[in-house]
């Protein structure tokens, strides 16, 4: 029989029952909780702006009424800080909330893509393999050059390259209090624009009690992680100090591709009446060794015929190719001992909350970024030329040519303010609205210093043979309002204007001057409705524009004084059907169940797209297309039966299509000598089917077993649509077994097993592509793979104090 517990006119409330999130009150505070196995059970009720309620309830087989009153918070919470940046029903998008209790049964050692797998529209990659070091994500077929990524609305994308590099802060989740992943355009956020989807991270939640925690985990691939978190509580009724600190460790699948990496996070809090100060500094330091140039294609197929053309094109030397014969999939193209990527990240960010009045509360944040580091790599048989180094003379014999170690180094800074005004009346939520904005500024130095050679030439130790210098300035200003009309619809307007000022000058390190000036003003307006069917039925439609800037590798990867590359325009129409059972007396107490359907229509201009190629560092290099764009339908659906069994389920089904594309061919020189007809073709990377699905039981009390299981269609590694240059479709089983104990001596003892890809299945992807003319006279085409990882497991013991 379900236990009836009423929150007294707070509807939206989160309940969790047992660490799982079971659903949300309603409209009147009224929540049926899912029929409940005798014993006793944890109950945490939580809602932006008060305090959380945890208490402890006894399953009984008579019905049960009880009523809770959650107390409103003495300052704004630091989830409310986070509030500008997040959509709600009442926004018309499509997004997914995952809270710290989801992230943490997700949460082994593997990077945060990786935990967002089963979320809609989502694959992810991992260079070496196995989820660690070096993984990227798409959504929607976007690279995550088009995701924008904040940490309590502060940017964390790169200002140039603009993706997020997750490797340099390892076990972040462990952090996270809350994540919100946006398709689409959604709502204004600082930074880039969002492409294809926007990810909000927060960490500002305040844990009242005291807490010491540690997560050990080890597994194949001789995987490790360790980490310990501890936090004070409240002191005093003002003060807070949490902590964690973290290493993850691996020799990774793919051969001669270890990560080391290390973390820490620290946050001190202040609050009084009405007001939150916080300051937070977290910090990443990787080394890992270089898997970015992935396996040629015959290491997956065993070609011999086909390796035999790698080799007399140049692409692999007679060494390489034995190497791949003898390595297979795990294949590695480098095999220099120190051939490693070095960097460290260092954020700073200072975060004010403060309350005026009843009705209106305001967010500011100051931050800095400040990071540095090099990849170190063995060059064989370079021109003397190359370095602007002159040939050596030995008595009669001219060397132009040596073998040597470079570094390239990155050193730079990232700093500015957000801040957020926000109106949400306590007493009538029928109009709530927001002003915020962002200043930033990014000061990058780029340069590459020889350490290493066999003929020194005339250089000296560190010899700087290139060095640019890129800034850029980013101003944005946004307003945003939702209204609730009628007591059916409601409206939702957003406006956004964004100023960005980009410059470098210096050579690179092919020498050529890269010297730029862009500057670029957008204005990006968002609008859509919501309307009510019936309680727990919600249709919504929205429209959205999105602009952004080129990126910098679209700049100093064309020939010298070319600034062709055009900014990106999108178009995004959304519209959705929202079915919400749980919380509503319409299906049996021991069921839970809602649905969504959203389809979305994304119309580009001057899209930046994949052209199958990576530059020396590993970055895709892209051309504009004219006219482009992405259709589809997203379907989620969840289903619980007496919290003893539940099955999560997302597909997307979509279309994804560059109009009037005209294939380039190359000669051996990657100069192009042919341009094809234009036709219709397929998006690089760009799946028409994703999928996944989450079954979940709980056979014992504090036992939870989960089969997790993704499937990916065929993706192209260009833009031709040809099979030849394409993934081939896979499909993936993982296991996932977490069983929580609760001893007198301490709060909790979790012992958990993660096994992936439980049938064995040999799949890549990602991977890249590039032809010329070869030496037979014929197009040849040269496919690269990232072979992802065989059966593996990881293991784990947690402890709460």
């Amino acid at each position: 029989m379900p236990l009836n517990a009423e929150v007294t006119s707070l509807p939206g409330a989160t309940i969790y029952l047992d660490g799982q999130a079971v659903g949300q009150t309603d409209d009147t505070g009224g929540f049926i909780l899912p029929a409940v196995s005798p014993g006793s059970h944890k109950l945490r009720i939580t809602s932006i702006g008060h305090t959380p309620l945890e208490t402890k309830i006894t399953g009984q087989i008579a019905p049960q009424t009880l009523d809770f009153t959650l107390e409103g918070e003495s300052v704004v919470t630091g989830e409310a800080l986070v509030t500008a940046s997040r959509a709600s029903d009442r926004t018309a998008t499509a997004y997914s909330n995952l809270s710290r209790e989801d992230l943490d049964k997700r949460n082994f050692a593997q990077d945060l893509p990786y935990l967002l797998d089963q979320t809609p529209s989502v694959v992810v990659t991992s260079d070496a393999g196995a989820g660690v070091g070096y993984t990227d994500i798409r959504i929607r077929g976007t690279s995550n050059t088009g995701i924008n990524m904040t940490i309590n609305g502060v940017p964390l994308n790169d200002p140039e390259s603009r993706g997020a590099f997750l490797v340099n802060l390892p076990d972040l989740a462990s952090s996270v209090s809350s994540l919100q992943v946006q398709r689409g355009v959604g709502t204004s956020q600082n930074g880039g624009a969002a492409f294809g989807a926007s990810i909000n991270i927060s960490t500002l939640d305040v844990r009242r009690e005291a807490y010491a925690e540690t997560q050990n985990a080890y597994g194949s691939f001789n995987t490790w992680k360790n980490n310990v978190q501890f936090g004070t509580g409240l002191l005093g009724g003002h003060f807070t100090v949490d902590g964690r600190l973290s290493r993850i460790a691996t020799d990774g699948y793919m051969n001669r591709a270890e990560s080391d990496l290390k973390s820490y996070y620290l946050a001190a809090g202040y609050q009084a009446k009405n007001t939150l100060v916080k300051f937070i500094t977290f910090s990443g330091r990787e080394k890992t060794y270089q898997a970015w140039n992935g396996v040629p294609e015959p290491a997956l197929t065993g070609n011999r015929d086909l390796l035999q053309t790698y080799v007399d094109n140049g692409e692999l030397s007679t060494t390489d190719a034995e190497r791949v014969l003898q390595e297979g999939r795990r294949y590695s193209y480098y095999t220099y001992d120190n051939q490693t990527d070095n960097y460290q990240q260092n954020h700073y960010q200072l975060h004010l909350s403060q309350g005026l009045g009843q009705d209106w509360n305001i967010g500011a944040a100051l931050h800095l970024t400040r990071g540095f580091g090099y990849y170190e790599s063995f060059r064989a048989n370079r021109r003397f030329s190359a370095y602007g180094l002159p040939n050596v003379v030995l008595g009669n014999q001219t060397i132009s040519r040596t073998d040597l170690v470079d570094q390239k180094w990155l050193d730079n800074y990232f700093y500015g303010g957000t801040f957020a005004l926000n109106y949400q009346p306590k007493n009538n939520d029928k109009f709530e609205a927001t002003l915020g904005g962002a200043v930033n500024r990014f000061d990058n130095d780029h340069y590459g210093e020889i350490i290493w050679a066999r003929y020194a030439s005339t250089s000296n130790i560190r010899q700087r043979y290139y060095a640019n210098e890129a800034a850029k300035s980013d101003y944005n200003t946004y307003a945003r309002a939702t209204w609730q009309v009628l007591p059916r619809l409601g409206v939702y307007g957003d406006l956004q204007l964004r100023h960005i000022d980009y410059s470098i000058d210096g050579v690179e390190d092919d020498q050529n001057d890269v010297t730029t000036r862009a500057n670029y003003t957008f204005f990006n307006p968002k609008a859509g409705a919501t309307f009510s069917l019936a309680e727990g039925q919600q249709l919504y439609a929205s429209f959205a524009v999105g602009q952004r800037e080129p990126v910098r590798a679209d700049f100093t990867d064309r020939p010298a004084g070319d600034q062709s590359a055009k900014p990106e325009r999108l178009e995004d129409f959304e519209a959705g059907y929202r079915l919400n059972l749980s919380d509503l007396n319409l299906l049996t107490p021991r069921t839970a169940l809602r649905l969504e359907a959203n389809y979305f229509y994304m119309n580009y201009r001057n899209q930046l797209v994949a052209t199958g190629q990576l530059n020396d560092v590993g970055t895709a290099l892209r051309t504009n297309v004219a006219r482009s764009y992405r259709t589809g339908l997203e379907l989620t659906g969840f289903v619980s039966a007496d919290d003893k069994i539940s099955l999560s389920s997302t597909l997307t089904l979509s279309r994804n299509r560059i109009l009037d594309y005209r294939d380039v061919s190359y000669d051996e020189e990657f100069n192009p000598v042919v341009a094809a007809e234009g036709r219709t073709t397929t998006i690089s990377y760009s799946p028409s089917a994703v999928s996944a699905h989450t079954l979940e039981g709980q056979p014992l009390k504090g036992m939870r077993l989960a089969l997790l299981y993704k499937t990916v269609s065929r993706q192209y590694l260009d833009n031709s649509a040809s099979e030849a240059r394409s993934i081939q479709p896979y499909q993936v089983l993982d296991f996932r077994v977490r069983y929580a104990l609760g001893p007198t001596f301490m709060k909790e003892i979790e012992l958990a097993l993660l096994v992936n890809n439980v049938f064995n299945r040999e799949y890549a992807a990602n991977g890249y592509t590039y032809g010329y003319l070869g030496a037979s006279g014929q197009q040849e085409t040269f496919n690269w793979y990232y072979p992802q990882a065989t059966r593996n497991f990881l293991v784990s013991v947690g402890l709460k104090l």
